[in-house]
């Protein structure tokens, strides 16, 4: 301690302050929960074969050409009636898949009796 200009030594006191400091409330961080992972399950599954690709021969336009290949051919009301297509659909079959894609020689003929046309594949060389 230091002694003053009088000479008396002072003792030192401690000061309490009466203000109040205002202090910013801190937020509270509440820890989340930790992540599961996936649950492991013991069950065996049953194995399901897959299903059996389509039988060749089943397909509309497998149909159509076995329609087409009979002697008589097939009309335009008969291809739609099997496959279930509109006849622009059947029409663009015929043009676009078997004549340009299959190559088959696809054969247009009016017929005596009706105005039907009839469709049918041909051989190459007949």
């Amino acid at each position: 301690m230091k002694a003053n200009a009088t000479g008396l030594k002072t003792t030192a006191t401690k000061v309490r302050s009466t203000k109040k400091i205002a202090v910013p409330a801190m937020p509270v961080v509440i820890a989340k929960p930790a992540r599961r992972g996936r649950a492991k399950v013991d069950i065996d599954l049953p194995i399901v074969p897959p299903a059996p690709a389509e039988p060749v021969g089943t397909s509309k336009q497998a149909r159509l050409i076995c329609l087409l290949n009979a002697a008589s051919g097939a009309t335009l009301e008969q291809m739609m009636s099997l496959t279930g297509w509109q006849a622009h659909t059947v029409r663009g079959t015929i043009s676009g898949v078997l004549r340009k894609r299959l190559g088959l020689n696809v054969v247009c003929e009016l017929a005596d009796a009706s105005d039907a046309r009839r469709y049918r594949i041909v051989a190459v060389g007949a």
